[in-house]
């Protein structure tokens, strides 16, 4: 387990406090509206990888619960109710096969009753009797298992309430997403330097550097790493790594992986280009990374209050239409170039997502994007408290172009350049982004990070 900075783990108990007391009374108050006398938030339960074999995955807990305890512990029960004492249910650990998951703080004891029970009979007596129970649990299955019916499971205004809760960090969230940006940015700039040293490694050799660097196994990751050399960077999720040593020259990597901290998630991308000459495409690719990162500074330096966050991913589409004319990959003007749709076929994901206990956090999704972005996962406004990520990128993707070179609006990319490059995949640069009172904002990447 990586151990915490002292003045972290100092601080965290403070923070927590004051975090689980924001928490309950918000999760109170959305009982109270929906007329509930209580909630059970359930951690969840091992999940067996097949029903053809008997291994499990790794335990997550789900994060309604995580909101609440900072616990990794199968079938853990935290019972909410709209006044008196919160009740922590655990299953004692009779499983000679494993053992605990890692704890870095005990953050939980002073704060909860405490009870140790091996069946349902515990927690029934800790409900309001006679009185409307919720619980939020993974299915009907595990309801079942701690006595529900499946009316009872999931209600889906307190499913909105619960998830509401999550958007905006408390101190608490924020130094725990802190913590795990520094965290993998040691991750990022250990496999940086690798691969820029211009030694021979395999994707398979860089990834088990950053889980090195960062102390962490590859479950304990928020997300499995990307970390893409060459053409492989244009898969946007390329986690199929190669076990053949890169060859020296002219290479590109893509590296998007995170750390977690008590369960909260960084999500980093960086992409590095190696053997970089006067030649095309090396020296082109170099400029066009560059230019990525100077763009994605630019978005985060543009983040307002109450601006729609489809706002800063329509002018990444700007910004990009203006860096493809400048560079020679499209042969028209950045207004032609986003009005025609071709810098969507450059940039076909959206440009970021909230963050939190998950990587593609909950809350800022309310409201569909337009049409012409599919794949925005954040159409809030933004408001002070929100977290989430910067990412765009600009890749050259077989399936997407072919079918562009063969439309009229085609005749707008220089294809020879685009061939000369696409073996080197593509580029995303990616920090996390915490927005403070003033509109401004604390990048919890660029503090460790700085070079894109």
């Amino acid at each position: 387990m990586f151990t915490l900075p002292r003045e972290t783990a100092l601080l965290l108990p403070s923070l927590y406090a004051e975090h689980l007391g924001r928490t309950l009374a918000g999760i109170r108050a959305a009982l109270q509206r929906a007329q509930l006398d209580a909630v059970v938030l359930h951690a969840g339960a091992t999940v067996s990888r097949t029903r053809f074999d008997d291994q499990a995955w790794p335990f997550r807990p789900l994060p309604p619960f995580a909101h609440v305890v900072p616990l990794v512990e199968p079938d853990a029960v935290v019972v909410v109710p709209q006044s008196g004492e919160v009740r922590l249910h655990r299953v004692p650990n009779r499983n000679f096969w494993d053992g605990p998951a890692h704890a870095p703080l005990d953050l939980v004891g002073p704060h909860f009753v405490s009870v140790f029970h091996d069946d349902v009979s515990a927690l029934a007596a800790a409900l309001p009797q006679g009185g409307r129970v919720a619980v939020i649990a993974e299915d009907t299955t595990q309801a079942a298992r701690l006595g529900f019916a499946d009316d009872a499971l999931n209600p889906p205004a307190l499913l909105r309430a619960l998830d509401a809760l999550r958007v905006l960090k408390t101190p608490y969230e924020r130094a725990c997403l802190t913590e795990a940006n520094r965290r993998a940015a040691l991750g990022h700039a250990a496999v940086a330097a690798h691969f820029l040293g211009g030694g021979e490694q395999s994707e398979l050799e860089l990834h088990l550097e950053f889980l090195r660097a960062t102390g962490q196994d590859d479950p304990e990751t928020p997300y499995k790493n990307i970390l893409a050399m060459g053409e492989n960077a244009a898969t946007l999720h390329h986690v199929s790594y190669g076990r053949t040593p890169s060859a020296r020259g002219a290479q590109s990597l893509l590296v998007d992986a995170g750390a977690t901290c008590l369960g909260y998630a960084s999500d980093i991308t960086r992409t590095y280009v190696r053997g970089a000459t006067s030649e095309v495409p090396s020296a082109t690719f170099a400029r066009l990374l560059q230019g990525v990162d100077r763009l994605q500074r630019n978005l985060c330096d543009a983040v307002s209050l109450d601006l729609p966050y489809e706002q800063l991913h329509d002018e990444a589409h700007t910004l990009l239409g203006a860096l493809l004319a400048e560079t020679g990959v499209v042969r028209c003007g950045a207004d032609e170039a986003v009005s025609s749709g071709v810098t969507r076929v450059f940039l076909p994901h959206g440009l970021g997502h909230s963050l939190g206990l998950c990587t593609h956090d909950v809350g800022c999704a309310e409201l569909r994007p337009r049409a012409d972005n599919p794949f925005l996962r954040n159409t809030s406004r933004i408001a002070a408290g929100q977290v989430f990520t910067i990412e765009p990128g600009l890749y050259f993707i077989p399936m997407l172009l072919e079918p562009l070179r063969a439309e009229a609006r085609g005749r707008l990319v220089d294809w020879p350049l685009v061939e000369q490059l696409a073996p080197l995949g593509g580029i995303r640069i990616e920090d996390d982004l915490y927005v403070l009172e003033s509109g401004r904002t604390d990048n919890l990447t660029r503090a460790f990070l700085p070079s894109g």
